[in-house]
């Protein structure tokens, strides 16, 4: 909690909200759509983390998540673009451990914030209930839920709204990282939930070039100002590069090579804690 009682002061929740709905609409700044897409590339899946969360041994705890309950709160495009991110990564943590009658609400609550921000013609609820009902379908549920962040991407960018599937990217990806540091603190002694919440130093990097983009935009610049504590935690996480022999392998005929290098995520106890502590202030300014 040092980091955040010595750093920049923060808006109070009132603050928060009323700033970001006086300035919800806003006009588009001119990005290169190719390099947006670079940086969304490097954002790992939701339900990628939620699956290496299972694999950690802990037990299902809903009361981590952001309760559907909350939707009516939702009210500006700002809100229901981060919290539809949100709400996207609680539904892929119900489903990987099969909690489908908890699947079931935050797939209405998904349907709804889509078709407020009138993309949920990208959202086939059918489809994606079936899939996740059997942990079979994991890597089909997957593709589909990638797939359909490419599309809705693709399509905010053509109506000039591409500030929104940011929005809905922050949101996702500060939830699963809540999530993961909730797990951590639950098994401390697991290096895998370390180095996890280490790693995704790499991808604050990408998060802050990509809201750069959007520089002139008030809502970003809000949503910015809040996330910087977190950005000056993240500085203090090291990752080097350890240097692997080469492999090569035929697949159907072509070779690849296997550069087998290593990440090595130097976090501290502290730094753990500070980023937890950081993410669930952030978090609770925006789900209300």
């Amino acid at each position: 909690m040092l980091v955040v009682s010595c750093g920049p002061k923060k808006p109070s929740e009132d603050e928060f909200l009323k700033s970001l709905e006086a300035i919800d609409q806003n006009s588009e700044p001119s990005v290169d759509l190719e390099m947006i897409n670079a940086i969304l590339q490097q954002i790992p899946s939701p339900i990628e983390i939620s699956m290496m969360l299972k694999e950690s041994g802990t037990n299902y705890d809903v009361s981590i998540l952001n309760s559907a309950d909350n939707l009516p709160k939702y009210n500006t495009n700002y809100q229901k673009a981060l919290n539809l991110g949100i709400y996207g990564t609680d539904l892929g943590y119900t489903n990987i451990y099969e909690q489908n009658q908890d699947g079931l609400g935050y797939m209405s609550a998904i349907k709804e914030l889509a078709d407020g921000l009138s993309i949920g013609q990208f959202f086939d609820i059918e489809t994606i209930g079936r899939l996740a009902s059997n942990s079979q379908n994991l890597d089909s549920l997957l593709l589909i839920t990638t797939q359909n962040f490419n599309n809705i991407n693709s399509y905010l960018q053509s109506q000039g709204r591409s500030n929104l599937s940011v929005y809905l990217l922050i949101g996702g990806w500060l939830e699963a990282m809540h999530v993961t540091c909730q797990v951590a603190a639950k098994v401390p002694d697991n290096q895998e939930m370390k180095d996890a919440i280490g790693e995704q130093k790499v991808v604050t990097e990408s998060l802050k070039l990509l809201m750069d983009l959007y520089a002139e935009d008030p809502t970003m610049a809000t949503l910015g100002n809040s996330l910087k504590p977190l950005w000056a935690e993240y500085d203090k996480v090291t990752i080097t590069i350890e240097k692997g022999e080469p492999t090569y392998e035929v697949v159907d005929g072509v070779m690849f090579v296997n550069d087998n290098n290593k990440s090595i995520i130097t976090i501290t106890p502290e730094i753990t804690n500070n980023i937890t502590n950081i993410i669930t202030e952030i978090r609770g300014q925006i789900i209300g």
